[in-house]
């Protein structure tokens, strides 16, 4: 990613619609620190831009909230839930971590990598689905856990996923 400063009025990029979202959320802070809102900013965008980020429109929302494009792109590239490159229609993201692993999310990977015929990181033909790995979906309780959308689901056996991704339009 480039270090550039935005070219003035990039922001132009975001719909009026992104950039109204954005202002709700620039009007729960002090007027000068605007910057806050950087991390709604980025989801709201990436919302509109069918689920990722360019570095176009990372310098958009730097430029709307008064900021470096380095201090945005730290926090896409920080965060998971950011994505930098194209995912399909339903990301599904599997927690890895150690309580999903010993309730069995190795198995859960293992079913969803051959199901779809994917690898972390990738998309189906078709770009119905993409997999991702996730370090904790703060749901342990519940373990094994993914996250498709919005939507957490727990408790999961290759059988459920079956059922879960059999719904999904």
């Amino acid at each position: 990613m480039s270090t550039r400063m935005p070219k003035p009025n990039s922001f132009q990029l975001l719909s009026a619609d992104s950039r109204a979202q954005i202002d709700h959320w620039i009007a729960k802070y002090p007027p000068d620190q605007k910057q806050s809102a950087v991390m709604a900013a980025l989801m709201i965008t990436q919302e509109a831009n069918g689920g990722w980020l360019t570095t176009e429109l990372m310098d958009a929302v730097a430029d709307y909230l008064q900021m470096s494009p380095i201090a945005v792109y730290e926090v896409a590239t920080f965060y998971s839930m950011y994505e930098l490159k194209p995912v399909g229609k339903h990301k599904i993201c599997v927690c890895t971590n150690l309580s999903c692993m010993l309730r069995g999310s190795e198995e859960l990977v293992d079913h969803l990598q051959k199901k779809l015929g994917v690898d972390f990181g990738e998309i189906t033909p078709d770009k119905k689905f993409s997999l991702k790995s996730v370090e904790c979906l703060g749901a342990c309780g519940g373990a094994p856990v993914v996250q498709i959308g919005k939507n957490y689901y727990e408790n999961l056996t290759p059988a459920k996923v079956d059922e879960i991704l059999a719904g999904l339009e």
